[in-house]
C-alpha cells in the first residue's frame, strides 16, 4: 500500500481508503471480517458518516484495540432522529450526535472533524458564520477531533473551504463521469494520459478547486469514486463503456490534492478488487483510452453533469438534481442520504416550470424537462 500526506494536516493515509456506508446492511460479524481485511491489506484511513446507530456500534467493535492504527472521518451535522438520518445544523441534535458517534466508536477523539454535508455556497456562508462552526473549533481545541474537514459535492463551495484557511481538507465526489465535459470529435484530446496536460477536458470549476486545493495544501478523500457502481456497467455509465475498479481508482488518484480514494466494500473480494491498484500494471491503470473509444450514443441523451444548461430561471441545479437522481436510479429503494441531498437543495426538480431553455444549451441533447418530472416522481 503506497501512502500520500493529506494536505497541511500532515497525516499520511493509505492512497486506498474505505468508505463505511455500505457496512450499514452488514452484520457485526461481516463488518469486523471487511475491516479486518483492510488492515491487513494496509489501508488505515475510514470514513463514518452514517448517523445510524447499530452500524456506528459495529464499526466501533471492529476497530476494538486498533483503534491507533486508523485514521477516523467522523461528521458534524449527521443525526440520527425517529429513525432516519437528518442532517442538521441544530446545536442540540449536533452535539448529541457527535457525541454518540465518539461512544459507539469507543474512542475519545475523531481525527478529521468534517463538517457535514454543505452543497450550497449561501449553506457554507451560514456554517461559518454561525455557532456551528464556533463548535466545530470548540471540538479542535480540547482534541475531540484533531483536524476540520468539510464534505460537499459542490466544486463552489470546495473552493470556498480551500480558501477559507481553517479547513484542512474536504471530502469530495471524484470520477470522470462528474469532471469531464461532453465529448467532440478530438474526445482524445480529452482524456490524454498526461493530466496536466488534459484540464482542459474537466468542468473549468472542478480544475480550478483541484488546483486550489493543491496550492493550498488541503487535502482532498474521494467520495463516490465509482458513481455508485454506475461506471462499471456500460449500459448505465454516460460514456456507453464500462471502467474498472483500478481505472476509476487511478482516474481519482491522478487528481491533484488528492490523497485517498474512499470506496465501498461489501465482501472481501471487493477490497481485494481495490488493492489491486497498487500492483496493477499501467495498461489495467488507463483509463483515457477506454474512454477515448466510447461511442457518440453512449454520450448522446445523458447527463454529464457538465452544467452547460446553467442557468435556470427557477434556480435549480440542474446538474446536481441530475446527479442525485441517477445514483438513486441505481438501487431498489432511495437511500436516506440521496434524499436528504435532494431535500435540502434549494430548489430541486419541484421548482421545474417546464420552459426547456437549458436543453437548447445541452450538448448532448437530454431531455431535461422529462427528466426533472422523472426526479420527482422518484424522491416522492
Amino acid at each position: 500500500m503506497n501512502y500520500r500526506k493529506l494536505g497541511k494536516t500532515g497525516l499520511l493515509v493509505s492512497e486506498i481508503g474505505l468508505g463505511a456506508e455500505w457496512l450499514e446492511r452488514h452484520t457485526l460479524e461481516e463488518v469486523k471480517q471487511i475491516i479486518n481485511h483492510c488492515g491487513e491489506k494496509g489501508i488505515n484511513i475510514l470514513d463514518c458518516w452514517m448517523s445510524e446507530p447499530n452500524v456506528r456500534s459495529n464499526i466501533g467493535k471492529a476497530l476494538e484495540g486498533k483503534r491507533e492504527k486508523w485514521y477516523i472521518q467522523g461528521h458534524i451535522g449527521s443525526t440520527w432522529q425517529n429513525g432516519q438520518y437528518v442532517r442538521t445544523r441544530e446545536m442540540e441534535a449536533v452535539t448529541s450526535a457527535f457525541e454518540d458517534l465518539l461512544t459507539r466508536l469507543q474512542t475519545d477523539y475523531i481525527d478529521l472533524g468534517m463538517i457535514h454535508f454543505v452543497d450550497e455556497p449561501a449553506e457554507f456562508a451560514r456554517v461559518m458564520e454561525g455557532e456551528f462552526f464556533q463548535y466545530v473549533k470548540q471540538l479542535k481545541s480540547t482534541g475531540h477531533i484533531r483536524h476540520i474537514g468539510m464534505s460537499t459535492h459542490n466544486p463552489a463551495v470546495g473552493k470556498l473551504a480551500a480558501a477559507h484557511g481553517e479547513i484542512e481538507m474536504i471530502l469530495f465526489s471524484v470520477n470522470p463521469a462528474f469532471d469531464m465535459l461532453p465529448a467532440t470529435e478530438n474526445i482524445d484530446d480529452y482524456f490524454a494520459d498526461n493530466y496536466d496536460e488534459s484540464l482542459g477536458g474537466i468542468a473549468p470549476e472542478r480544475a480550478e478547486l483541484y488546483k486550489l486545493c493543491e496550492r493550498n495544501q488541503v487535502g482532498i478523500t474521494v467520495m463516490k469514486g465509482y458513481a455508485g457502481g454506475r461506471l462499471f456497467s456500460a449500459e448505465r455509465s454516460p460514456f456507453g463503456v464500462a471502467l474498472t475498479p483500478v481505472q476509476c481508482i487511478h482516474y481519482a488518484l491522478t487528481r491533484p490534492a488528492v490523497a485517498s480514494i474512499l470506496a465501498g466494500y461489501d465482501t472481501v473480494e471487493h477490497v481485494d478488487a481495490a488493492v489491486a491498484y497498487e500492483t496493477a500494471s499501467m495498461e489495467e491503470k488507463d483509463y483515457a483510452s477506454i474512454l477515448a473509444k466510447a461511442p457518440r450514443h453512449g454520450y448522446y441523451g445523458q447527463c454529464t453533469y457538465c452544467g452547460h444548461c446553467a442557468p435556470c430561471p427557477a434556480g435549480i441545479d440542474i446538474a446536481m438534481v441530475n446527479k442525485l437522481f441517477d445514483l438513486a436510479a441505481m438501487q431498489e429503494q432511495v437511500p436516506d442520504t440521496l434524499k436528504a441531498h435532494y431535500r435540502q437543495l434549494t430548489a430541486n426538480a419541484d421548482a421545474c416550470i417546464g420552459c426547456r431553455g437549458c436543453e437548447s444549451r445541452c450538448p448532448f441533447g437530454v431531455r431535461v424537462a422529462d427528466r426533472m418530472a422523472e426526479t420527482r416522481e422518484r424522491f416522492r
